[in-house]
């Protein structure tokens, strides 16, 4: 009798001891669970990208994401520039850039990837004051032209002078932030300027400046990119914030007075010049792929003829380990 109680006792141990151990299990399967969500999402928000500026005064990241007791975070960046900076000192997770200063980070290993196309625009071009006797690209040998490092308007710069077949060094390069590039062209400091939106309309309209030469296939695209890292490791959360873009961009169509008065809040702009910027984007084709990868290989030739991008830089390798369409493909319908 003492032996099958005790048997009965060993027996009750042993289903308690697995139970515990199938609690202990799915209680930390469930933390494991738990760590695959980020605490907090840090988004950027750039006058050069509407969508984000849609989406951030809709505040429709914040109430999406709070379903999951996730905060959300914004920060403005002043260009591409700042935007790849942020991203590569894991300052924000969603970065909002030209498609050729992302390849220029890319190809110095930086761990991002473009998953989204919030527009194509016509963001930039050549400018000067309107009385200056600068008609033509050709015009600008031995002229101060201001530009921002690493952004679309300098890439922009670079294919105009390569098109027109004069040296990078038979000008004078100007490293200016956008504000103060066009500052300085309405101030006479310099004598063109590689503009970027809105400041560019801005000073269309306010001084009068002139846009000498146009190109819009010199444009690389707004991409929406991502910290290599975070997608990895939250690719449901990826896949919202692309939906959100989505929806911001649905709505930007369907309400683009609105969308534009949106943009000259936050600028700081009157409506007639945030208008002019809302022209020159076209938000119809929010997926990445061959369009943007052409792009960016033309774009290539240019930058690895400056140096910007080292000449054993395998640039075809480098624009598909940029260029993510699955995110997008997924979401986009």
């Amino acid at each position: 009798m003492k032996k099958f109680t005790r048997s009965i006792i060993q027996l009750a141990t042993a289903i308690m001891f697995l139970s515990l151990t199938i609690v202990s299990a799915g209680c930390s399967l469930q933390a494991s669970g738990e760590k695959q969500k980020p605490e907090k999402i840090r988004l950027d928000y750039a006058y050069y990208s509407p969508l984000s500026l849609v989406l951030k005064e809709k505040g429709w990241a914040e109430e999406e994401f709070k379903k999951e007791g996730i905060a959300v975070e914004y920060v403005l960046s002043q260009g591409s520039n700042k935007a790849l900076e942020f991203l590569n000192s894991n300052s924000v997770d969603f970065g909002s850039t030209a498609g050729g200063a992302a390849l220029i980070a890319k190809a110095k290993k930086a761990p991002i990837e473009g998953i989204y196309i919030a527009s194509k625009p016509e963001w930039t071009a050549l400018l000067t004051q309107k009385n200056s006797s600068i008609q033509n690209v050709e015009d600008l040998k031995g002229k101060k032209v201001a530009a921002t490092l690493g952004t679309d308007p300098y890439i922009f710069l670079l294919r105009s002078l390569n098109e027109a077949e004069i040296k990078q060094e038979e000008v004078q390069i100007v490293n200016l932030q956008h504000s103060d590039g066009a500052a300085a062209l309405t101030t006479g400091q310099v004598d063109a300027w590689a503009g970027l939106d809105p400041h560019m309309a801005r000073i269309e309209v306010e001084s009068g400046a002139r846009l000498f030469y146009r190109n819009p296939d010199f444009n690389t695209y707004c991409f929406l990119n991502v910290r290599s890292d975070f997608a990895k490791k939250y690719p449901e959360q990826v896949e919202k914030v692309i939906a959100l873009y989505e929806k911001a961009r649905k709505w930007t169509l369907e309400n683009p007075e609105e969308a534009t008065k949106i943009l000259a809040k936050a600028a700081n702009l009157n409506e007639k010049i945030a208008r002019i910027e809302m022209t020159r984007n076209d938000f119809t084709s929010p997926v990445p792929g061959d369009t943007q990868r052409s792009a960016l290989r033309e774009a290539a030739v240019v930058l690895q003829k400056a140096n910007v991008i080292a000449p054993g830089v395998d640039t075809e390798k480098t624009i598909e380990e940029l260029v993510n369409p699955s995110f997008a493909k997924k979401v986009v319908k």
